[in-house]
């Protein structure tokens, strides 16, 4: 047999027990605390009046005291009633605002790139260039200004060194720039030179460098060979004074012609029409025959000296005309697609210094120097004031004009339909 419901029933019996226990201490307590207060209340008359005004006097003074407090509570919810109410009222207005401006923008937004602004893209996302994050497009008026448009103030503008200019229609300007030197004019360069051997007993340029004129004594020459030309000369006039009065025809002619040949030999060796006629009016040979000069200009080269002997073709002097010179300037390869004939050039010396020279292009060399890369282009150029001299270094620039197709043309030629440029600064 089990035992459980005795266990049961002893267990029970405990608890209850233990609550009627716990109810007699709680009772215990209150009483003892309903003692303690009734001795701490006064008793007699004289206590409970004193303890009457003791409370009239505190609720006095917490009046005194906290009755401010109580109106600046009151104050400040009022404040913030009033307060609550404007928020609520902005609020409704930026909304409103916000969905006005929503409703009139009607275009998408759109994102950018702040390094690289020619990125437009519909969707947030990463630039493709850089990979920054984009930021939205503000796509509002922007005061009237156009896409691809700024304004700025003339502060900033100054800042930035911006400047405008208004677009022309003329022809594309090239410019080219070259270094050369100057030189003889080689069409105007003359050597004198001996024409018959002989010995040179006088040289009357003494030194380069000197003027002359054409026609001026150069140089006494004497000359065995041209002493007998002009013997010959001289016969045969006399004999032609003789058979003036002659009846044969035959005899005349002979001499006449054998005069003519003389004459023509002395103009061989470089006699002139005057020297000619002299020795036949002389009737006599000349020891010494004068070499004049065939040009004018400047003695630029003394290559003979006084008592020298010299064959045919001895060169005794340089002569060179200085009016005019020669411009030789050193063009690289790449620049020669830019320059033609009867182009105008400017070029500057450094010896003289504010002055401009202009010259006309006259040749382009064929070969390239295959030392330094250049040709050699020629421009001539007027020298009236002898300013400038040979080997003298310059500077010069040609500005090519250029048509619509990037080819060089005339200087004077001018399009109807040229294109509009923007003016160099």
């Amino acid at each position: 047999m089990k035992n459980h419901p005795p266990a049961a029933t002893t267990v029970t019996t405990t608890n209850w027990a233990d609550r009627k226990e716990h109810g007699r201490n709680v009772m215990n307590n209150e009483k003892k605390q309903s003692k303690a207060w009734r001795a701490m209340m006064p008793s007699g008359g004289p206590a409970v009046a004193g303890l009457i005004i003791m409370a009239v006097v505190a609720f006095s003074l917490g009046g005194l005291f906290f009755g401010d407090d109580g109106g600046t509570n009151a104050s400040t919810a009022t404040e913030h009633d009033h307060a609550t109410e404007h928020d609520n009222a902005t609020e409704h207005d930026n909304a409103t605002e916000h969905d006005n401006a929503a409703e009139a923008g009607s275009e998408p937004t759109l994102w950018t790139c702040s390094m690289h602004p020619q990125i437009k893209l519909p969707k947030p996302g990463k630039c493709p260039i850089c990979f920054m994050d984009l930021i939205p497009l503000d796509q509002g008026d922007g005061d009237g200004l156009k896409p691809g448009q700024i304004r700025m103030s003339e502060t900033a503008r100054q800042l930035a060194r911006i400047e405008t200019t208004a677009v022309v229609r003329a022809n594309a300007e090239r410019e080219v720039r070259m270094v050369g030197r100057i030189d003889y004019d080689e069409t105007r360069v003359a050597y004198i030179t001996a024409w018959v051997p002989g010995r040179l007993d006088r040289l009357f340029a003494d030194f380069t460098g000197v003027t002359v004129r054409k026609g001026d004594r150069m140089a006494s020459i004497y000359s065995p060979e041209l002493l007998a030309v002009q013997e010959e000369l001289v016969q045969a006039g006399r004999t032609v004074e003789l058979l003036d009065n002659s009846s044969s025809r035959i005899l005349k002619s002979t001499a006449s012609a054998t005069l003519d040949a003389a004459r023509e030999k002395l103009r061989l060796y470089g006699l002139t029409e005057q020297q000619i006629a002299d020795i036949e009016a002389g009737g006599k040979a000349a020891d010494h025959i004068n070499i004049h000069a065939p040009v004018g200009g400047v003695v630029v080269g003394k290559d003979a000296q006084e008592g020298m002997y010299v064959k045919i073709g001895t060169r005794i002097y340089t002569i060179a005309d200085l009016s005019r010179l020669w411009v030789m300037f050193d063009v690289y390869e790449s620049d020669l697609p830019w320059l033609q004939n009867g182009q105008p050039v400017e070029f500057t010396v450094a010896s003289i210094p504010g002055r401009r020279f202009t010259a006309q292009i006259s040749f382009v060399d064929p070969v390239v120097n295959p030392k330094t890369r250049t040709v050699r282009v020629r421009a001539e150029v007027d020298n009236a004031d002898q300013a400038l001299k040979p080997d003298m270094f310059i500077s010069g620039t040609v500005k090519s004009q250029l048509d619509v197709n990037g080819e060089v043309i005339d200087a004077d030629y001018t399009a109807d339909n040229a294109p509009l440029l923007i003016p160099a600064a």
